[in-house]
């Protein structure tokens, strides 16, 4: 079946970490590339980091980069996200992503099949 399959996420002090994991399964397991977005209240979604599939290559949304890292593990076919440095800001429903034909990275457009959403809440 071709679905990703995301970790719940959860609440965090502000300056505190948390991962995300993404498994991926059917086609979308061999996914060009994987990315990860969220959704805060009243918010559109946005992009916060992708991993492409060929060479390793990494985007970041400015907001995240030098505090979340992306990661792949082919092995498990699992993606994940490291949150670092957490602040009250990152609080939102992040969504994991895969686009099977297009190595993308922040287009929401390019991806093609989409996780659930999990919840992550950083308090003050």
């Amino acid at each position: 079946q071709d679905q990703l399959a995301e970790s719940v996420g959860g609440l965090v002090q502000a300056g505190g970490s948390l991962r995300l994991s993404c498994a991926a399964s059917g086609r979308t397991a061999s996914a060009a590339a994987m990315g990860w977005f969220r959704q805060a209240p009243g918010k559109e979604r946005e992009f916060v980091a992708a991993i492409r599939s060929g060479n390793g290559r990494t985007y970041y949304a400015d907001s995240v980069k030098g505090r979340f890292t992306i990661s792949r593990d082919n092995a498990d076919n699992t993606v994940y996200l490291q949150m670092n440095s957490l602040k009250p800001e990152d609080t939102a429903i992040y969504y994991c992503a895969a686009a099977i034909g297009v190595a993308a990275a922040a287009n929401s457009q390019a991806y093609d099949y989409w996780g659930q959403g999990t919840q992550v809440t950083v308090s003050s």
